[in-house]
């Protein structure tokens, strides 16, 4: 018990010394000092990563992030802040934080004279994240985070801390790019924009028809599942997957109604599987991102099919069971600033209205492009364009949406800030109304 003591002691300690330069430490576990040089009964306590290196085993480790350019406060670093024991690389301890603030102004204008507007502002954290990811052997890691996402939004309150990513991931367990694992809570590829970090997109706020994909095969496309992906030679890339279905809580009709009937449950795991194509020599796309800082090339094509069978659930007069099917198709490209993101969606299975039985098809798509000035300190505008028949046939089900925005990168995607116009157009069986907001956009990540 004594030596449990004095090691937390020591481990506090570390906060005071570890103001020198990078170094090799050391503890007296009798006493619960700490040295920065070898001695008798002294432990070594590994190597601390400081602002630019760490030296360990004849290898460097840096934390500005690779190729970054100069920006006009400095270069973009990772999200990592690593340690790595000293007797064995492999073994390693990333951590990380995310911030994403926005201040808005948003109105609500409907049609019908007899309904009243909304003018609001509002200020909240879209999201914040710790992260944090562990090396275990050369081929085994584990990667998660406690995520808190639209704190204060509106009038929500404080909302509450979850697990978002939570996955084991297998690298190369054959020796060949072919064939890696991930097992748990890992996203699937319903989407290009779903999938890329949210750090890395051009606005925080996917494409709405995008937040459906997310949710109609499994739980925030990250519920418990296993997959294998692999590519080769960076000109085509798969994964197949299959695990945990549909959310009753992110359950929804056409007209976005959450379900709240008497009876839900799951028969059977979703499956499915994606492949994307880089076709051209010399365009193949390395990194999944919506943003290159006018740096390099790529152009990618990709489609996905996936399936959550089985959703049997019964509300008033209606008990039916359910497929959910969903159709991704998606293209991007980039030549050095010039950046452009198109995806098409098609979900069978929507249910029309609770209620009643009839179910039936939707589709939408959007596109977005974004143009990096290197000349104006990384200042880049965007715009985004979206169109979602939310219930395919009779009647107004179309939601028509427009984006227009700069981002300025002050240090890539590491401290970036943004001012975003949005309007979101409901048609009238969606409520016939407009969204307007105004948006100043922060984002810290380190």
């Amino acid at each position: 018990m004594k030596h449990i003591v004095l090691s937390t002691i020591a481990a506090l300690t570390l906060s005071t010394v570890a103001s020198a330069d990078a170094t090799t430490l050391y503890s007296d576990p009798t006493t619960g000092q700490v040295f920065t040089q070898p001695g008798e009964n002294r432990v070594k306590m590994g190597e601390f990563v400081d602002a630019n290196t760490l030296e360990t085993s004849g290898e460097k480790t840096t934390v500005i992030a690779k190729d970054s350019p100069e920006f006009l406060l400095g270069q973009e670093t990772a999200p990592n802040m690593k340690f790595t024991a000293s007797d064995n690389p492999d073994m390693w301890l990333k951590l990380g934080v995310r911030i994403q603030g926005t201040f808005e102004n948003y109105q609500r204008d409907y049609e019908d004279a007899a309904k009243s507007d909304t003018n609001n502002w509002d200020a909240y954290l879209r999201r914040t994240r710790f992260e944090a990811a562990a090396g275990f052997s050369k081929n085994v890691s584990f990667t998660m985070d406690i995520r808190n996402d639209k704190a204060n939004y509106q009038d929500d309150g404080e909302q509450k801390f979850n697990v978002g990513d939570a996955y084991l991931k297998i690298s190369k367990p054959f020796g060949t790019s072919l064939v890696n694992f991930r097992l748990y809570r890992g996203k699937i590829d319903v989407s290009r924009t779903e999938t890329v970090k949210s750090a890395y997109v051009l606005h925080y706020d996917r494409p709405h028809v995008a937040d459906e994909a997310a949710q109609y095969i499994t739980h925030n496309r990250r519920g418990t599942n296993a997959k294998m992906y692999g590519d080769w030679k960076k000109k085509i890339y798969y994964e197949v997957a299959f695990g945990d279905g549909v959310y009753s809580g992110k359950f929804k009709d056409a007209g976005g109604s959450s379900f709240d009937g008497d009876d839900f449950n799951q028969k059977s795991f979703f499956y499915g599987g994606k492949v994307v194509l880089s076709p051209f020599d010399g365009w193949e796309e390395t990194k999944r991102t919506e943003t290159y800082f006018g740096k390099g090339k790529h152009f990618e094509i990709g489609a996905s099919y996936w399936n959550s069978p089985g959703i049997e659930y019964a509300d008033s007069n209606v008990s039916q069971t359910i497929d959910h099917e969903l159709i991704n198709l998606e293209m991007s490209a980039h030549y050095k600033g010039a950046f452009v993101q198109a995806e098409w969606f098609q979900f069978d299975g929507v249910v029309k209205n609770w209620g009643e039985a009839e179910t039936g098809k939707s589709s939408g798509w959007y596109v977005t492009g974004e143009y990096v000035i290197e000349a104006l300190n990384y200042l880049a505008p965007f715009v985004r364009y979206e169109n979602w028949d939310k219930y395919d046939g009779k009647g107004d089900w179309e939601l028509e949406s427009k984006m227009a925005g700069v981002n300025w990168y002050l240090r890539g995607n590491s401290t970036k800030v943004g001012l975003v116009f949005q309007e979101d157009t409901y048609g009238k069986d969606l409520g016939d109304y407009t969204d307007t907001r105004f948006k100043v956009t922060t984002q810290w990540f380190f």
